[in-house]
Parts: structure tokens; C-alpha cells; sequence
């Protein structure tokens, strides 16, 4: 058992345990929507949207939802950025009894096909300009209508004129869809007057809102189960944690993608569950950041450390006041301590740095943002959590200042892997699920993270799966071998670097690999760095030494930093 010691740290207005009311994640808008109807719920680029709007859109598309045959417990998927369409998708799905799939916009033909044949998504909604990538694997896939809307549809006038000749010059082609067939718009569904509220029968333990896709430890994404009862009690986590914030007078900056699960807790769901107003970036430019900050004076700014040191070295920084923010969790990625410092001392707020999973949902840990920090650490276990740190290997717990996995509990933590039980069972020991990061406790309760199990690395906040990457690699005529591994980089956190092994006669460029890599996967995964090699490091059974590839990149970096 863990003795759970972290408690004595716990400022007074932090309560030990929570109450989890039994409700579906979608009561926390129909809430917002009684308390406070006429309440700016979103703001978009100069538009906004109240709460009474964002209800009555999201029953819309809940009911659009049924018309086409969608029944408790489909699948449905949303491609979009950070913008309204996301968040009255998101509630309308939950709305009409159906489970979100949340897709990266960035996946290539390639990975989408993927995930929506794993998935067995009957819906799809997406961008515009996405709608070819689509209609080229939707043969191979299970969905039945595609439901098409453009960042324009919520935009003011007259941005929302303007913007299709920027996006055309943007991406070199515009996209033209009818409303017809198997093809819907999102603005003809948004025409339908009044929606009727529908009922549908709930399981507050066992009825999943999300599959939320991640490389776990094999790293071949699999669909994380998340219930409503794990969506709902990590939010409430984040709330008791928040406990200075107040309701309905917060405003939270939602930069963090909402296909990525921290920023759907913390954003999406949190800001509708205190009625408090969700500012909504589609993507991260820092001076539109910067300028948004400096007008729309959010409060909460859930963040990767990216964002932050992107915003700290901007040359024009001075010229903004970023006086309104007060508290900033930092996750996905290791907190710098100077970016902490700096960013705190510009702003005047509080910045934090936590853990957590997509499995779970995703917060474990975090510093208190008004209490006793660690620099290094990454906080204690969250209320109703417990994590202890275990023997590799063995269901052995080990004394705090031993290094083993972190293994948590709590009811934040995923129903399990979709279809796959097998891989489910690998990552729970008596009740623990086992995070793959290794890690020690010190003698006051407070976690470190020494390094990952798992390979995956972690480049500006994204999670990438080296053989995700190498399996597209080793498709390539002329590559014998590879190997993917993080490499520190100062802004990104790591950056990806592959080391290659010709075959024999065959020759490419770095160029020529990385085009080719760029029609393969999402730009985030395409290695920034080819290092060409006549043979890789290996064990006498062959096995490529990862390790030792990772060792001679810190070395040196450390070199390079001594120098």
C-alpha cells in the first residue's frame, strides 16, 4: 500500500478526496447553459459565442447526429483545430450518446486510415481544406458521412470573407463542398431551430466518452478508453488544485490542441464545467498569441514548455502585457527552471509543472501552483491518486530514493486499450497501471522522473513513436537500417534525429528522405536530423542498441554546452 506521505504538504483548501457526482461529461454544459445562458462561453478571433449559442449548437448537431444513424456508443471523429466547430462537435457527439475520436489535423492519408479503421468511426468531422486527405481513404475505412466546415464559418465580419483567399494562399488550393449525399455541412446542420435535448441511458463507471489514441509502450497507437467517469473526476482534480480560481470569472487561454487529452481536460472541459470563457487559438503563432493575451486577459494559460519559451524569446515581448495570467500548469515535456523564473517574473502568475498520461486522463501530478514546489520534481500525486514507485519487472514497491516505474491509481486511470487486452493486461500489476516512466519518490512525498522506459520522445509537447517513424523509413528502397531517437534541442525539448544504413549501390539524400518523409507522416514526426552510418550499434543477437545511439547524442550536446 502507499502511505500516500505527500498529504502533509497539502494547503488547507486542497481537499484529500473528492465527491464524483455520476453524470456524463455533457451535463457540465447543460449546467452552464441554466446558470448562466447569456455568459461568453468561447471567444474566436473577434467572435463569440455564449453559453445558450454553444448548447443549442451542440443539441443540433447531437440531433444531425441520430438523422444519420449514429446510436449510443459509435464512434464519431473530429479533425479539427482549437475552434467552436470542435467544442459543439465534441458536446454533440457526448450529446447523442457516441464516443469521441480525436484526430490529430496534421495526420497524414496514411495515419488516418489508420485510426479510423481501428476505430471504426461511423462520423467524421473536418476542415475544409482535409476533405481531399479524407475522401482518399474513406473506401478503406467504415465511415459512412463526412460533416465538412471551414475556419471561416465562425469567423466575424469580415474576416470570415477575407480568410478563404488567405487559406487558398496558404495551402494552394481551396475546397469547394456541397451539401449533399454523404457530404454534409457543418453550417447547413447549424440552421435547424429549436433541438430537442435527447435521452439517452448512461453507465457512469463503464460508458466510454473518448478514445484518445497514443503509442503507449509498443508504439503502435492504440485507442485509449476513457470514461465519463475518468474525464469528470480529473477534472474536478484540476479544479480542486485551481482553488483560487473563481467560477464564471475566469479565462482560460486554449492553445493546447484539444486532440491532444491536456488540453481537453484542462480547456475544454473545465472551463465549461465553471462556466468560465475558453479564448480559442487554432494554432500557435506567437505573436498572435502574445497579442491575444495582451487584449483578451486570460487567467489560466495550460501550457507545454514550448509555448512558454517560444512567447519568452520573442523579440517584441516588452510591447505585451501578460499581467492577467495568475496560474499556468506546464505538462507534456520536462519544465525548465530559468523558463519557470522568467515566465513568472514577466507575468506575475504562478507556473507549474505536472505529469500524467493520456491514460490517465492525463494528470497524476503536479507542484502546488500556491504552495511548497521542488525544482526538478514533478509535484505529488493529485487528490484520490496514488502512485508509488515499483521494481521493474516485479509487483515489488520500493523505499522512497530507489529508482523503479512509477505505477498510479486513481479513478482518472483509462478503462483500458480499445480492442486490444492484451496490451491492456501488460500495463496493469495489482490494480497499478504502469506508466513505462522511471522514476523516485524522496522522503517527503514529492516524484521525479529520471528518465522513460518507453522510447517515445517528446518534441514540442507532441508525443512521437520512433517506430512509428523508422517502420516508414525502412518502407524507402534504399534504406537497410534505422534507428529513431530524441535528441536534445534547446526550443523543442528533443527533436528527432534517424540514423541511417544504406543499402549496398542504393544512395538518397537528406533531402530526398525527408520529402519522403513528409508524404508519410505528420510534420511534427519527420526527423529534423539524418545521420548516415555504415553499420548501428548492436547486441550479439542483432538487436539495434537504441541506448547507446541516445548516450552519444548527450554526450554530445554536453560537450557542445561546456564549449
Amino acid at each position: 500500500m502507499s502511505s500516500k506521505i505527500w498529504l502533509k504538504h497539502y494547503p488547507a483548501e486542497i481537499p484529500h478526496t473528492l465527491e464524483y457526482e455520476e453524470i456524463p461529461v455533457q451535463t457540465f454544459l447543460t449546467r452552464a447553459y441554466e446558470k448562466n445562458p447569456k455568459k461568453c462561453a468561447i471567444h474566436f478571433m473577434g467572435r463569440e459565442l455564449d453559453y445558450q449559442e454553444l448548447y443549442e449548437s451542440a443539441l443540433k448537431f447531437a440531433n444531425y447526429l441520430r438523422f444519420l444513424g449514429v446510436e449510443k456508443g459509435d464512434r464519431v471523429a473530429i479533425m479539427l483545430p482549437n475552434c467552436p466547430q470542435a467544442v459543439i462537435a465534441y458536446y454533440g457527439i457526448l450529446y447523442a450518446g457516441g464516443i469521441v475520436v480525436q484526430t490529430n489535423p496534421l495526420y497524414t492519408e496514411r495515419e488516418l486510415e489508420y485510426q479510423m479503421q481501428d476505430s471504426e468511426a461511423k462520423v467524421i468531422l473536418a476542415l475544409d481544406i482535409l476533405y481531399p486527405r479524407i475522401m482518399k481513404v474513406i473506401h478503406r475505412t467504415q465511415i459512412e458521412n463526412v460533416i465538412i466546415t471551414g475556419i471561416k464559418d465562425y469567423l466575424p465580419f469580415p474576416k470570415n470573407l477575407v480568410y478563404p483567399f488567405i487559406q487558398k494562399k496558404q495551402y494552394g488550393f481551396s475546397v469547394k463542398v456541397e451539401h449533399r449525399g454523404s457530404t454534409h455541412l457543418f453550417t447547413e446542420i447549424m440552421k435547424v431551430e429549436k433541438p430537442k435535448p435527447i435521452d439517452v441511458p448512461f453507465n457512469f463507471e463503464e460508458d466510454l466518452a473518448l478514445l484518445q489514441y497514443t503509442g503507449g509502450t509498443t508504439g503502435v497507437p492504440k485507442g485509449v478508453m476513457l470514461t465519463h467517469k475518468n474525464l469528470i473526476a480529473n477534472t474536478m482534480m484540476c479544479d480542486a488544485w485551481l482553488y483560487k480560481c473563481e467560477e464564471g470569472k475566469e479565462i482560460i487561454l486554449g492553445l493546447l490542441p484539444f486532440f491532444h487529452v491536456y488540453g481537453m481536460t484542462t480547456v475544454l472541459i473545465l472551463s465549461v464545467m465553471k462556466s468560465n470563457k475558453m479564448v480559442l487559438l487554432p494554432k500557435f503563432e506567437v505573436e498572435q498569441v502574445l497579442k491575444t493575451i495582451d487584449k483578451q486577459k486570460p487567467t489560466l494559460f495550460p501550457g507545454a514548455p514550448t509555448m512558454y519559451i517560444g512567447l519568452l524569446n520573442h523579440p517584441d515581448l516588452s510591447k505585451y502585457d501578460l499581467s492577467s495570467i495568475n496560474a499556468c500548469i506546464s505538462g507534456s515535456a520536462p519544465l525548465p527552471v530559468e523558463v519557470q523564473e522568467k515566465f513568472e517574473e514577466i507575468t506575475g502568475g504562478k507556473l507549474v509543472e505536472g505529469y500524467g498520461l493520456t491514460e490517465t486522463s492525463p494528470v497524476t501530478h503536479a507542484n502546488f501552483i500556491w504552495g511548497k514546489r521542488v525544482v526538478g520534481s514533478i509535484g505529488v500525486p493529485w487528490p484520490d491518486t496514488e502512485a508509488v514507485i515499483m521494481k521493474p519487472g516485479e509487483n515489488e514497491i520500493l523505499s522512497p530514493g530507489e529508482v523503479g516505474e512509477i505505477a498510479i491509481r486513481g479513478p482518472q486511470v483509462m478503462k483500458g486499450y480499445w480492442k486490444r487486452p492484451e496490451e491492456t493486461a501488460k500495463v496493469f500489476a495489482d490494480g497499478w497501471f504502469l506508466t513505462g516512466d522511471l522514476g523516485y519518490m524522496d522522503e517527503e512525498g514529492y516524484f521525479y522522473v529520471v528518465d522513460r522506459k518507453k522510447d517515445v520522445i517528446i518534441a514540442g509537447g507532441f508525443n512521437i513513436y520512433p517506430r512509428e517513424v523508422e517502420e516508414v523509413l525502412y518502407e524507402h528502397e534504399a534504406v537497410q537500417e534505422c534507428v529513431v531517437v530524441g535528441v536534445p534541442d534547446p526550443y523543442r525539448g528533443e527533436t528527432v534525429k534517424a540514423f541511417i544504413v544504406l543499402k549496398e549501390g542504393k544512395t538518397v539524400t537528406e533531402d530526398e528522405l525527408n520529402k519522403y518523409c513528409r508524404n508519410n507522416l505528420a510534420a511534427y514526426k519527420v526527423p529534423r536530423i539524418y545521420e548516415f552510418r555504415d553499420s548501428l550499434p548492436k547486441t550479439a543477437v542483432g538487436k539495434i542498441l537504441r541506448r547507446t545511439l541516445i548516450d552519444e547524442e548527450k554526450q554530445k550536446a554536453k560537450e557542445l554546452q561546456a564549449k
